[in-house]
């Protein structure tokens, strides 16, 4: 049987400084964009299932062991010898994190993700940076749309992918894409999503907009103090996919969203996002901690 919410792409290891300076202790996270997403998914109580390929390496396990324990369905993820991609952050004195990868024979790059034909099928991120799994993932996309599933896709940008040629990848997925979210630092690179019949763009501790076909949307963020920022745009998408599910909409009920129940469904982003970020980490909220 399908879970109702599928997502594709990588899990990683985040090695995040555990204080100030360039020589800072690492300390090893499991992370990783869609990752963060399907892990998140599975504490709100989501039946939702991972498409990528993890490493048998003590890193691969643990990434493994952490989603089965949050309830994310793993029939559909592969296994193999190769390394698991590492990811060290460095972090701004706001919090802010910005990475360096370390992808070269990583075991996610070869992956062979299967369309869906219905639920939700969520893309991003570095998964969608390295061949030959980002023409894989792509395909999927389009594959999964035209047999009746909700494409969402969060580019996730990092600047060390930030090509031209990675903004026309992207750009020619958009077609099979009904939900995109973005950052307000990612609408320039990505040019004119006018196409695309729903954009999110989370605007940092300003909140989060919509714009949908009622019009559109905006909420303000929970103010809380701020541990680090990682994970928190993972955490909109999947509280987002999460109030798609359990509203019950397909494509069309989507669309025909209004003003209100928009900002009720940010609104409930907004707020899981400012649990990641008040803890050390990409530690996503549970369903209990959002009342």
């Amino acid at each position: 049987m399908t879970s109702s919410i599928t997502v594709y792409g990588e899990a990683l290891v985040d090695l995040v400084p555990a204080g100030a300076g360039p020589l800072a202790p690492l300390t090893p996270a499991l992370g990783g964009g869609p990752f963060n997403v399907a892990r998140t998914l599975g504490r709100l109580g989501a039946d939702v299932a991972f498409q990528s390929r993890l490493s048998d390496d003590a890193y691969g396990t643990a990434l493994r062991d952490s989603l089965a324990a949050d309830g994310v369905d793993l029939s559909h993820c592969l296994m193999g010898k190769e390394p698991t991609t590492l990811s060290v952050a460095s972090l701004d004195a706001d919090g802010a994190a910005t990475y360096t990868f370390y992808v070269d024979g990583t075991v996610d790059r070869l992956a062979e993700p299967v369309p869906v034909s219905g639920g939700y099928a969520v893309f991003g991120t570095l998964s969608l940076t390295l061949e030959p799994a980002s023409l894989r993932y792509a395909e999927a996309a389009r594959q999964s749309a035209d047999a009746g599933a909700v494409v969402c896709l969060d580019p996730n940008i990092r600047p060390a992918f930030a090509s031209e040629k990675h903004r026309l990848f992207l750009r020619g997925m958009l077609e099979a894409v009904t939900v995109l979210k973005l950052s307000d630092e990612e609408v320039e690179f990505l040019g004119d999503t006018s196409h695309v019949p729903v954009v999110v763009t989370t605007l940092g501790g300003a909140g989060i907009r919509v714009r949908a076909p009622f019009g559109t949307a905006e909420v303000q963020a929970p103010q809380v103090k701020v541990a680090d920022t990682i994970g928190a745009g993972d955490t909109v998408l999947a509280a987002l996919v999460y109030q798609f599910d359990a509203r019950g909409l397909d494509r069309c009920a989507l669309l025909d969203l209004g003003a209100e129940e928009w900002r009720e469904i940010l609104d409930f982003a907004a707020r899981a996002a400012a649990v990641t970020v008040a803890r050390t980490g990409a530690d996503t909220p549970y369903l209990h901690e959002l009342g």
